[in-house]
């Protein structure tokens, strides 16, 4: 496991005030098996307008890599350097990530998927890839993209872990 990322979640106390309402490491943290990167997830909606009410840790349950209909997820992947990784099974890696039935037709990369959201990506530390169908683009820390629901491919090829952080908003079907 990669460093802990810090959840702070603000909400309302019983008097209506702001508070503070959860803040230390955010608990719902994996290693998927079939790439090795570390997927930490931070908040889901499940719907728009989000509710801001009540006192529950909306990330403390199972969920794949879309976010619900209608919702949104928040969540910090580190990528460790592909070297790292070894071979990735791309039918194996859909499944883990509940993406299986999007598998792409003669993928670019294994590691190839893709989701019916619009993306909010950040990169915080290190470098990477992301590979489109017959593009890429190379994002360094701070940079920051919008990926609008296509087919792509993270690849850290450098030698340090790579931190994202995504905002996955459910979104119409590109096609």
């Amino acid at each position: 496991m990669t460093r802990p990322t810090r959840r702070v979640v603000t909400g309302h106390d019983a008097s209506g005030k702001a508070a503070i309402f959860l803040d230390g490491a955010a608990p719902n943290a994996k290693v998927r098996k079939a790439t090795g990167l570390t997927s930490t997830l931070l908040w889901v909606t499940d719907e728009s307008l989000a509710g801001n009410s009540g006192s529950s840790d909306s990330a403390d349950r199972e969920i794949g890599v879309a976010p619900p209909a209608r919702g949104s997820i928040f969540r910090v992947v580190d990528f460790p350097p592909e070297a790292e990784s070894g071979a990735v099974d791309n039918a194996a890696m859909l499944k883990e990530m509940d993406l299986a039935g999007t598998a792409h037709t003669d993928p670019r990369h294994a590691t190839m998927h893709r989701t019916r959201s619009v993306d909010y990506c950040v990169v915080i530390s290190g470098e990477i890839d992301m590979l489109l169908d017959d593009s890429e683009v190379h994002l360094e820390a701070g940079d920051v993209l919008v990926q609008r629901g296509t087919n792509h491919a993270w690849v850290n090829r450098g030698k340090e872990s790579c931190r994202v952080a995504f905002v996955l908003i459910d979104a119409e079907d590109a096609r």
